[in-house]
Formats: C-alpha cells, structure tokens, sequence
C-alpha cells in the first residue's frame, strides 16, 4: 500500500510540471505593437517637443504655490485614498491566492457526556451514559498538477498590477484637476482685475457724458448708452468671483480639507499660469509605456488569460494528499489503541459535468476576447487623445499670439491718443474710448489666456503624468 501512494505521489510530481490553459503574452496582433503607435506624434508643431515628459509636470509652470497645492492633494485626495485601499485589498487576495499551494493543517477537539439509542444498538437494553471525545490533527497538501492554484496566483497578481495601475491613473487625474483648479483661481482674478479697469473707465465715461450733456455737446440718449454698458460689465463681476471662489473650493476638497479649512489667500493669484518653453510631449512609444489605462487594461487580459487556465483544470482531477492522526471513543479509553486512529493517502476530486466545465472556458476564452478589444481600444484612445490635445494646444497658442498682439495694439493706440489728449489736440472722450478699447483688449487675452491653460492641462492629462515609476514599482 506504501509503495502504491509513493508511486502515485511520484507520478503527480512529474504532471505537475505544467500547467494547463495558455501561458500569457503580449498578442501579437496588439494595437500596442503596431510601428505606427510607437513614433513622434503628428500634431502639435513647434508648440511641442520630443523631449521626455517629467513626471512632475506642473513644475514645468514654476509656481511653487501649485507645486505645494499639488504634493498636497497627492498625500490627502480622498479618491487616492480609496484606490490605495483597493490595492491593499488586491495584495491581501493575492496573498490569500499564494496561501492555497501551502500545506494546510487542522485541528478539533470535542467532548460529551451522551448515550446512545438502545434501538440504534439493535438492543432492548437501555445502554449506559458516558463521556466520548474526539481530538484529531490532520494535514493536507494540493498538487495542483494541472496548475489550478498556479494559473489562480497568476490571475490575482495580474489584477494587484491592474490596481497598481488604477491607483496611477488616479493620481495622473488628481494632479491635473488640482492644476486646473489652481489655474482657474489665477485666471479669474486676472480678469476680475481687468474687468475692474473697465468698469473704472466706463464710470469715467458716464461721468464725463452726463457734464458733456450738461453743456450740451451730447445728446441724451449717449447716457443710456454708456450706463447699459457700465451694467454689462458690474454684471460680469459676481460671476468671476462665483468662479474663483468655486476653483477655490475644488482645491480645498482636492486637497482633502473641509470648506471651512480652504486658504483664502489663494484667491489672492494675479498671474494665470505659464509655460516659458514648448511642452515636452516625448513620443507614442513613451506614452504608451506610462499611461496608467494602457497599463490596467494589459493587466486585465493577462488576467483574464491565467483564469482560461483556471477553468481548463476543472477539467482535470484535483488530488490532495493528506494524513491524519486522532483518538476517538469512550473518555475512560483515552489514548489506548482502543480509540487511537490515523490515516494518511490521496483523495482525488473531479467534477464528471464535462459541460459546465467547458461553458466555463468559453466564456473566459470571450472575456478574453473582449478584454484584448478593450485593450486596443485604450490604445487607440490615448492616441487619439494627445493628437487632439496637440492640436487644440497649437490652435490655442495661434489664438493667443493674435489676442496678444490685438492687445499691443491697444495699448499702442491708447498712448498716442493720451498724448495727444494732453497735448490739446484731441478731447477727452476719444482718449477714454482708446483707453476703453485697450481694456477690453486685455480682457480678451485674459480669457485666451484662461483656455490655454484649459488646453495645457488637457494636454499633461492626456499625456499620461503625474506619478512616479518608482512608486508604481513600490506600491
């Protein structure tokens, strides 16, 4: 009998050499690999540059208000938070999965003071009460020969690594929407303090129009004129305070703080964000390698390949081995050979429903199949992304060189007509008007300025930064 269980033993060794289902690898026909995924992007022109993107990238605006802002948000987002638990819990499964290929042991002990049924004892004699126990140890050990725990393991690391990356795509989407929230805060007090220049003008306007008025030189209707232009402006105002004092809420709950905790000081920022160079952007090789999405959705195919592997064992027999040792019996004969026990040997498991077994591998084999869609599909849209953000980028720099100069021009105008104000050579009026039109032009590239940063930080976010290799590889 000995010799039976050790050539059994023997012979599940060997098998176990392999595991059943595929072994995992980056298909082939992958968008991922395609060569046209993997150069210089198309978009962007000189507003872009092939250098590698850093992994800070808002320190690229040399703001260290921001760069505080965003180290913040980084140690207290409450959804950073939430995804680092969800990795914790994967590690936990994976740890749990990695338990299955120990040995596993057990024991009980138990004890009662019984009497058996006379008619169960095929007996007319009542039988006597007594104390019985039982204690018994037992061990076992899975050989896993057809890679049941093996391909599992490989399903749950793969999905540590898809948490892993989860936890990534959150913090590149903390960084960005805490810049932009920042952002926001600076641009709309830049435009409060120019819509504030306006609106001084236009009260210079209505005030010089009501003496023009008084002395006749204009007509009445001038007033209303200027007094509903006047309104325009005032009625812009509650607005751009409503959007920085929001931008400022969107920071303080980024940041993991209550509104009552929010740093009012912030909405004192004048100086909307800027760039003093093109954005480094690297090329699609690079992008793909850190992008967080691409990441989980390879690691979900990988997955989802080890568990084909997991329902291709239920196929199989699954053989544990195991030995125990006990006593059982009556209390008086503890530990005699009279209640002593062991056994030790194999016990086999297999599952005769071949159907269901092969449902199952079907239906992995499709999620398969899906998940390698969804893969591409990642790709495809990270593609995608960058190449619009470029060119909305690049549009939105041509905007704002224009607006830039329309405003040079302003001011240009603006100067000579105050010089020849003072010079007597002109009235008042018209030097106010250039003053007016040289306003509303830095109104206008005020708000340009507002989407550029928009289009800045859509482009960083497509890009795929905002965490550091070495703490993906440190989790």
């Amino acid at each position: 009998m000995v010799r039976r269980i050790a050539t059994l033993f023997a012979a599940a060794l060997l098998a176990g050499c392999a595991a059943v289902g595929p072994n995992y690898r980056l298909p082939e026909a992958a968008a991922v690999r395609a060569p046209e995924a993997q150069g210089a992007f198309l978009s962007g022109g000189t507003a872009a540059t092939a250098e590698p993107l850093p992994d800070h990238w808002w320190t690229l605006y040399d703001d260290p208000v921001l760069d505080g802002l965003v180290e913040r948000a980084l140690a207290a987002n409450t959804d950073l938070r939430v995804a680092e638990a969800n990795l914790d819990r994967s590690l936990a499964l994976l740890d749990q999965r990695e338990a299955g290929r120990e040995i596993q042991g057990s024991a009980n002990a138990e004890t009662s003071w019984a009497q058996r049924s006379a008619e169960a004892e095929l007996q007319h004699v009542k039988p006597p009460a007594r104390q019985i126990y039982n204690a018994g140890l037992g061990v076992s050990y899975d050989l896993d020969l057809f890679g049941r725990l093996r391909r599992g393991i490989e399903a749950a690391s793969a999905d540590a690594d898809a948490a892993v990356a989860a936890r990534d795509l959150v913090r590149v989407n903390v960084a960005a929407e805490t810049a932009r929230a920042y952002a926001d805060i600076c641009n709309a007090g830049y435009q409060i303090d120019v819509l504030g220049r306006t609106i001084a003008l236009q009260e210079r306007g209505v005030g010089l129009t009501r003496t023009l008025i008084d002395h006749g030189r204009a007509a009445p209707y001038e007033l209303d004129r200027r007094r509903s232009l006047l309104e325009t402006s005032r009625a812009r105002l509650p607005r751009l305070v409503a959007r920085q004092r929001n931008a400022l809420l969107r920071v303080t709950a980024l940041t993991g703080a209550m509104p009552a905790q929010a740093d009012a000081g912030l909405l004192q920022c004048r100086r909307p964000l800027a760039l003093a160079r093109a954005v480094p952007v690297g090329d699609g090789e690079a992008l793909l390698r850190r992008r967080p999405d691409i990441r989980m959705a390879e690691r979900r195919l990988a997955a989802t390949t080890a568990r084909i592997g997991v329902a291709t064992a239920d196929l199989y027999p699954s053989i544990r081995l195991g030995a125990s040792i006990g006593s059982t019996g009556a209390a008086a004969d503890a530990l005699s050979p009279l209640t002593n026990r062991f056994g030790i040997g194999p016990l086999i498991d297999w599952t005769l429903n071949r159907h269901a077994a092969r449902a199952r591998i079907a239906a992995t084999e499709a999620q398969s199949r899906a998940d390698l869609a969804a893969f591409d599909g990642v790709v495809l849209a990270a593609l995608r992304e960058v190449e619009t953000a470029l060119v909305g980028y690049a549009a939105g720099l041509d905007r704002q060189a224009s607006l830039d100069r329309a405003r040079d021009d302003a001011a240009r105008v603006a100067a000579q007509t105050a010089q020849l104000r003072r010079g007597g050579r002109i009235a008042e009026l018209p030097a106010l008007e250039a003053e007016r039109d040289q306003v509303a032009a830095e109104q206008a590239a005020a708000e340009g300025r507002a989407m550029l940063n928009e289009e800045q930080i859509a482009l960083f976010l497509a890009l795929g930064g905002g965490w550091a290799m070495e703490a993906a590889a440190n989790p």
